[in-house]
């Protein structure tokens, strides 16, 4: 059996410095507990680095975009990554064969989280780092990578400096110009002063100066390369703060022999700083600019890569351009004047959508023709200079997902797409992009649509089959059900997106009267817009647009190539059509039946009235059924694929199979035909055989167990499968041949890892039997969750000649949607 990814979905965590753009060409960021990879030419996830036990903050290439002119040869990569408890993990990837390894974890690891890496490449075999932390301290390392592949790091601290009180969460390092033993590190943090250190690779670093200028707190600092201009050599630094200001400083080594020579009195001589002073060379800093042109803090500055100026990539030049990234969603270029040498904002690039809460960080891709910003919402914005003679910043797409543990997901009637939601409070709709120019014929996955923006965390999804629209309902942490209908916009773009349009009659299209849906004012229900209603109405407030009260209208659109964050997160609304009032808790699970008569839902619960089941008809949405049974919480259910049965597991340790009988067209018959106690913990997932009547169940006490329903008042225990090595959270079982009744049993746990279960029957009667149950494959931790795996989830097999090639999705707490396809031979 073999397992590939097919697709990672997968937000960025919402910090500082979490993003990095490596001189392989490859983008790291930090989802949750994991390192995700990204791929900025195909926008797709190439893999998670497991390893670190709380949530990445930071990461840095080695080489990264700054070091690319000396990263020509290089056949090994390596990358840092830091977490919030202050580990740091090495890493290292090859670029022959794409392979990830894990290297190291860094000794001493700091006692709080990690609030910044920096580094600087020294040779092509040597590199020094500097990390900082929540706990005031900054440590610097020296690292020497082998000349071989795998083979081991050599790793030395240098020197660990205790800055006090007031955390760093902005370094810089650079090698100084006419002295390239002494090193300078540049820090800055919540005391809004810049400190400068000077020392040696491998020695101590000693305070050389601070530099006063910021009012506010510090967030980002870059050391340019050398510049030798009218025959002085200088190195800038640029700062950015939350006081909304850019300063740009000039450290220009002094000569040691001009000292005598009489001083030009120019204006620049009364904006002199202090003097640095660093082994046997003096620098005099100075204050070179001041760049005001945003409205809100400056979370990140950077030097524009520098580029080779040579055949031969020796030479190289630091050119004179910085990007700028501020919570005011926009992203500036700034370059000096050519005649002036005023600096000036030149590029101006952003988000105007009314959702994004601004940038949190901006980087240059290693060529500098493109610049990625990642956002408050986990997203990334991407933008390229397509133009040839003169600059054209161009929105390219991106990898997208939730920034938040993704709680349930639910594939289309068909198969079509993948829907995910989770507590970001958004439903995302992720589908396979079949017109893809690049590769013939192979499909890449995107978010394609985002049906609900609400205001409340979301814990369930189930889509309704059956004929008709494209339906939905959400279940969040409020009492509600909400039931949502596909518009029209969405409807025409699947048609795009898959190849067979069977499923997208024509009719159905033709019944559909509502073209999209507006955000509400406060964000919890989706008003429809409607077909015929060509303009939008005329808003006569539109000044205060940020107003609670007035909020921008949408413009659903057909789209015909995988859509960018702005529109996803405005553009493609589902309109709620009912309301499924009941419950007296927030709602935990819901499941729809197989032909899409009927939705159970169940709400968070700690005594016996709370926790009853109720019973939905499709259509009219009246409730038609309330079924008592548990005193806790009802964690999942699902319905027979005969819809005779519908089976429930609680928090109470038991699970219940109940009878439904349709009687006429709106009465329904339900009775309980089995409770029973099943496992020791909780049991929180549960899965029907497609072919039979018999179920699994998994539980917090590391079990698996099958049943069967024999008669119509008694269930049997078939097996147990041998003791996992960590809480059973998620089961999906696949029919694979009726007539011997063989199956795929999937089974996620709490350590993110998923393992896949042969199950066979004895004999001729179809029923399993205990030798019958045998391990088929455990997933490599490379393609696995970090945290808890969620849900999982088969999509309708797709069958071909001699071997089946089947897709599983799973979601987790680790922010990740996964799909995997399984060969099974």
């Amino acid at each position: 059996m073999e397992v590939k990814r097919v697709f990672v979905g997968a937000g960025c965590n919402r910090v500082v410095n979490n993003v990095s753009c490596g001189a392989s060409g490859l983008v790291s960021f930090g989802a949750q507990n994991a390192v995700a990879i990204f791929c900025p030419k195909t926008a797709q996830i190439l893999t998670t680095l497991p390893g670190h036990k709380a949530s990445v903050n930071c990461t840095l290439w080695l080489p990264n975009s700054k070091f690319a002119f000396k990263a020509k040869q290089l056949e090994q990569h390596f990358l840092l990554s830091g977490d919030a408890e202050g580990v740091i993990i090495l890493w290292e990837y090859s670029l022959v064969d794409a392979k990830w390894r894990y290297v190291l974890q860094v000794p001493q690891a700091h006692k709080k989280g990690v609030t910044c890496i920096t580094a600087i490449m020294v040779s092509q075999q040597e590199a020094v780092f500097a990390s900082a932390s929540s706990d005031g301290t900054v440590n610097v390392w020296e690292v020497v990578f082998p000349s071989t592949r795998g083979g081991d790091c050599k790793l030395s601290c240098s020197d660990s400096l205790f800055v006090g009180q007031k955390p760093m969460v902005a370094l810089s390092l650079a090698e100084l110009p006419g002295n390239s033993k002494q090193l300078v590190l540049a820090m800055g943090g919540l005391d809004n002063k810049i400190h400068l250190y000077c020392g040696e690779r491998n020695g101590k670093f000693l305070r050389a100066c601070e530099l006063k200028a910021h009012t506010d707190w510090i967030r980002s600092l870059d050391l340019s390369l050398p510049v030798y201009v009218n025959g002085e050599t200088s190195l800038l630094l640029v700062s950015s703060s939350q006081d909304k200001g850019i300063r740009i400083w000039k450290m220009t080594l002094q000569d040691s022999s001009a000292s005598n020579k009489k001083q030009q009195t120019s204006l620049a001589s009364y904006i002199k700083g202090p003097v640095l002073v660093a082994g046997s060379s003096s620098y005099q800093i100075s204050m070179e600019s001041l760049l005001i042109g945003h409205e809100d803090w400056v979370y990140s500055v950077e030097w524009q890569p520098p580029s080779t100026s040579s055949v031969e990539g020796i030479e190289c030049f630091q050119p004179q351009s910085i990007l700028s990234a501020s919570m005011d969603k926009t992203m500036l270029i700034w370059q000096p004047e050519k005649t002036t040498g005023i600096w000036m904002n030149v590029v101006t690039v952003g988000e105007l959508s009314h959702c994004a809460l601004g940038f949190y960080g901006g980087h240059w891709s290693p060529n500098a023709d493109s610049i990625l910003a990642h956002g408050y919402g986990g997203s990334f914005h991407l933008w390229k200079d397509v133009g040839i003679e003169y600059d054209d910043w161009k929105p390219q797409k991106v990898p997208s997902g939730h920034f938040a543990a993704v709680s349930d997901i639910a594939w289309a009637r068909c198969g079509e797409y993948m829907m995910s939601v989770s507590h970001d409070q958004s439903t995302r709709v992720f589908a396979p992009w079949l017109n893809n120019t690049s590769v013939e014929n192979e499909e890449s996955w995107h978010e394609i649509a985002r049906p609900q923006v609400h205001g409340h965390d979301i814990n369930c999804v189930t889509v309704i089959k059956g004929k008709g629209n494209h339906r939905f309902v959400g279940g969040a942490d409020e009492k509600v059900a909400r039931v949502f209908e596909s518009p029209l916009s969405f409807l025409k773009t699947l048609s795009h997106v898959t190849s067979d349009n069977s499923s997208f009659s024509a009719d159905i299209q033709a019944d559909v009267q509502i073209l999209g849906a507006n955000m509400s004012a406060l964000g919890l229900s989706q008003k429809p817009i409607y077909v015929q209603a060509s303009t939008p109405t005329d808003r006569s407030n539109t000044e205060g647009f940020d107003t609670l009260e007035t909020v921008p209208e949408a413009v659903p659109v057909v789209l015909t190539e995988p859509p960018i964050e702005e529109q996803l997160a405005w553009h493609t609304l589902w309109p709620e059509s009912h309301k499924l009032y009941g419950h007296g808790n927030e709602l935990f699970s819901l499941c729809c039946d197989h032909d899409g008569k009927l939705v159970a839902s169940s709400c968070k619960a700690q005594s016996a009235p709370v926790a009853e089941i109720w019973l939905w008809q499709v259509g009219s949405w009246k409730s038609v059924g309330r079924l008592q049974s548990h005193s806790l919480t009802v964690t999942q259910m699902e319905f027979s694929h005969d819809n005779q049965y519908l089976l429930a597991v609680s928090r109470d340790r038991h699970f219940s199979v109940f009878q439904i009988n349709h009687k006429g067209t709106d009465e329904i018959n339900y009775q309980l035909v089995a409770k029973q106690e099943a496992h020791k913990r909780i049991i929180w997932s549960c899965s029907w055989n497609p072919f039979g009547h018999e179920f699994a169940t998994g539980s917090r006490d590391k079990t698996v167990k099958i049943w069967t329903v024999e008669t119509e008042t008694s269930v049997k225990l078939l097996l147990t499968l041998p003791p996992f090595k960590s809480s059973v959270t998620a089961l999906s079982w696949l029919g694979l041949d009726s007539h011997s009744n063989r199956g795929l049993l999937a089974v996620g746990m709490e350590n993110g890892l998923i393992e896949l279960w042969n199950l066979n029957s004895r004999g001729g009667d179809g029923h399993l039997s205990v030798q019958n149950a045998s391990p088929a494959v455990k997933f490599d931790p490379f393609l696995c969750h970090v945290s808890t795996v969620q849900r999982l989830s088969w999509r309708n097999p797709q069958k071909s000649e001699d071997s089946e090639t089947v897709q599983l999705a799973s979601c987790g707490a680790d922010h990740c949607v996964r799909i995997f396809s399984v060969t099974i031979t």
